[in-house]
């Protein structure tokens, strides 16, 4: 018997909303969630959170291994910024793997019909049009942080294995995760918990039954 084959689906570009899908949701009594209209504001709205983001994955860091300038490639005494070729092709696998780690806490990805993962010229993005439950919206949100930012450092840091290239990753990751932090803010104020969430392209609903 042949085993059916399961792939990870991939796209290519951003997901709109449907007009159509959102009057049917209206109606079926989904809530619009209120949210930044494009990814600028989000980012900007995210700042703050940055910050605070950065800053606990560098308390972390410290608690093993020390933060230098040097260790970022900048070397203030002779005034030059060292690049690795090999050090950037190693970020930038991190960054589609940070979306990798939202995807497959999604439940059920692998079948859905309705879930994949979109590569494009700024990165990636996990993207779900499945009806899933706040507390897993929640999950799904923070766990490429917990995963990158917190967990690997308190594995690594104990080994010595926190080399500049994995502190940088984490640092960067870290604030990154703003964006999914801002979300999350807005799902905890705006969704009662026991809701269900729904994605029509860059718009949420909420459901309460």
């Amino acid at each position: 018997m042949l085993r059916e084959v399961i792939t990870v689906k991939i796209r290519n570009k951003i997901p709109t909303h449907n007009e159509e899908k959102n009057a049917l949701l209206l109606k079926d009594g989904w809530i619009l969630i209120k949210e930044p209209k494009n990814i600028i504001m989000s980012i900007i709205f995210s700042i703050p959170l940055m910050i605070i983001l950065g800053l606990i994955s560098v308390c972390i860091i410290n608690l093993f291994s020390p933060i230098t300038l040097e260790n970022f490639g900048i070397n203030l005494n002779n005034i030059s910024i060292t690049i690795n070729i090999v050090d950037i092709i190693i970020f930038i696998i991190f960054i589609y793997i940070h979306e990798l780690i939202h995807l497959i806490f999604i439940p059920n990805f692998l079948n859905s019909d309705n879930t994949f993962l979109g590569l494009t010229w700024f990165g990636g993005y996990a993207y779900t049009e499945e009806i899933i439950t706040k507390k897993i919206y929640i999950l799904i949100a923070v766990m490429p942080f917990l995963l990158i930012s917190v967990i690997s450092i308190l594995i690594l840091g104990p080994m010595g294995y926190l080399t500049p290239i994995i502190k940088f990753i984490c640092i960067f990751n870290a604030v990154g995760s703003s964006v999914d932090f801002f979300n999350i803010l807005l799902v905890s104020i705006q969704v009662p918990n026991k809701s269900k969430i729904v994605m029509n392209g860059q718009l949420s609903y909420y459901k309460t039954n």
